[in-house]
């Protein structure tokens, strides 16, 4: 069961963010989060709070007419109160003139057990391939 729960986090993460969903989002993240997507954009990773990726998801999603990320095949390891969980994806991100990017690779979460669910504290993105124009 508790697999079921990590993947169902990792899943609504992903959910939340393409229906827009903004409070139900915030749910999933632990009090501070690291987010690494230097594989697509360079950089370092970042630590925010639930509520500045929001407003950042907020600004880049907004571009697109939609989105879908899909995670596939999840392996997850539990050791006490933290998970991780793997899983390949692959994001598709519509814009309003109906073209579109799409990118695929590997998310990696790390999760850590609260008094009533899983949360997530960290994710990081590896950029395998992409497909259109970001």
């Amino acid at each position: 069961m508790e697999r079921f729960d990590v993947i169902d986090t990792c899943v609504r993460m992903a959910w939340h963010a393409d229906q827009r969903q903004w409070a139900e989002l915030a749910e999933v993240f632990a009090d501070k989060v690291t987010l690494d997507y230097t594989s697509l954009d360079g950089g370092e990773p970042v630590t925010l709070t639930p509520a500045q990726i929001i407003d950042g998801w907020q600004a880049v999603l907004g571009g697109y007419a939609a989105t879908q990320h899909l995670l596939g095949y999840p392996l997850v390891a539990l050791d006490g109160d933290t998970a991780s969980c793997t899983a390949p994806f692959q994001a598709t991100h519509l814009k309003s003139d109906d073209t579109s990017w799409t990118l695929g690779g590997t998310y990696r979460f790390e999760l850590a057990r609260t008094d009533d669910s899983w949360r997530i504290t960290a994710v990081v993105m590896i950029a395998g391939w992409n497909d259109g124009v970001r």
